[in-house]
């Protein structure tokens, strides 16, 4: 694409984006913390788009509407969230791009939309000292010790995560090692290759998928009713609503269509390798504690 073509596309995307942004703000429906630069944010992800590709290794920009170009970037700015945290990934699906959260924008859009302090989680093996109780449908890690015998190598038989909320109050959400397994397999990122994320590093996708599943039943409990709620309860049913249309259309004349989806599980499906999440091990340095909306 050339600098005058990507100039045209920057001005019917980006700054149609920006302009609009500016009413919701106008308006009172959108507030943003005072951390949060949606101009930064528009920046980061214009740059991170120039150099993403479809699974064909064609930039999204030459082979996706710019409608859908536009409601994916209007989705990561309301929510709040920006490509430079690792909190979003632009994902596409025929000529669809859509938005979707990390682990890391998830739990963003949590903190933002209900106040969530801290988010605390934790795998299981076994051999460890581990008790829970539930109390009027609540649960309540009791007591977890482990010891370096059951850590070093032990089998992993599920995970938790505690969230603390503003009155220090804890919403805790646990996951048996199969739940979680069920979940992976859901993914469209092959979790059962030898060389997988998932198989390499077990227990922080563990922990990841049960922060998904502690955010997701959190955030279902708010009466919130603002336009970063209905952007995050949107954005699942949106990436598939595009991967429905994408297989239909690569599948006219076949029989059968099936696509399954766990929001519990957050590694994305053709994810380029320029905006890949990184692995478990590079997250010290970058871990912060921290749906397709009608355009127009």
């Amino acid at each position: 694409m050339g600098n005058d073509a990507l100039a045209l596309l920057k001005k019917d995307t980006v700054d149609v984006v920006a302009d609009k942004i500016k009413q919701f703000q106008n308006k009172n429906e959108l507030h943003f913390p005072a951390n949060y630069s949606p101009e930064n944010a528009l920046k980061s992800a214009w740059l991170t788009l120039q150099s993403t590709v479809d699974k064909d290794k064609n930039p999204v920009l030459t082979t996706c509407t710019r409608d859908s170009i536009a409601n994916a970037l209007l989705d990561m700015v309301v929510q709040g969230l920006t490509p430079a945290k690792n909190q979003v990934y632009f994902i596409p699906y025929g000529k669809a791009l859509t938005c979707q959260r990390s682990y890391f924008g998830t739990m963003a859009v949590t903190k933002r939309v209900t106040g969530a302090k801290e988010f605390f989680a934790e795998v299981v093996y076994k051999g460890d000292d581990f008790e829970f109780e539930i109390n009027r449908g609540r649960k309540t890690v009791v007591k977890h010790k482990q010891t370096m015998e059951s850590i070093n190598g032990g089998e992993i038989v599920g995970a938790y995560c505690m969230i603390i909320m503003p009155d220090e109050s804890e919403r805790t959400e646990f996951m048996t090692m199969d739940e979680i397994r069920q979940a992976w397999k859901q993914s469209r990122m092959n979790p059962d290759a030898p060389n997988s994320t998932h198989n390499k590093f077990p227990a922080e996708m563990a922990k990841r998928t049960v922060i998904n599943r502690a955010c997701k039943i959190l955030m279902n409990t708010s009466d919130d009713s603002s336009l970063v709620m209905r952007t995050f309860e949107r954005q699942g049913d949106a990436a598939d609503e595009a991967e429905v249309q994408q297989e239909i259309a690569e599948n006219a004349n076949q029989e059968t269509i099936d696509i399954p989806y766990n929001a519990d599980d957050d590694t994305p499906a053709e994810v380029d390798a320029t905006q890949q999440e990184p692995e478990p091990e590079q997250e010290s340095q970058q871990k912060q504690s921290t749906g397709s909306a009608p355009f127009l």
